[in-house]
């Protein structure tokens, strides 16, 4: 039962990394402006790599 629940939570985790990384410049566009969407777009993509590689070790150790 707790492997399954560890494997659902990675998925949720690395589902998060992913999103972040492909949706990082649509993200960055509501929240700042043009001159700040840059380096906020580069931060978000290098939170949802290391959030992806995260869940993918859960689901692995799990």
């Amino acid at each position: 039962m707790l492997q399954i629940i560890l494997k659902i939570v990675g998925m949720l985790i690395l589902l998060l990394g992913v999103i972040c990384i492909f949706d990082a410049r649509v993200i960055t566009k509501r929240l700042f402006g043009f001159g700040d969407q840059n380096e906020a777009s580069m931060g978000l993509k290098i939170i949802g790599f290391i959030l992806s590689m995260v869940g993918a070790f859960v689901i692995i150790i799990s």
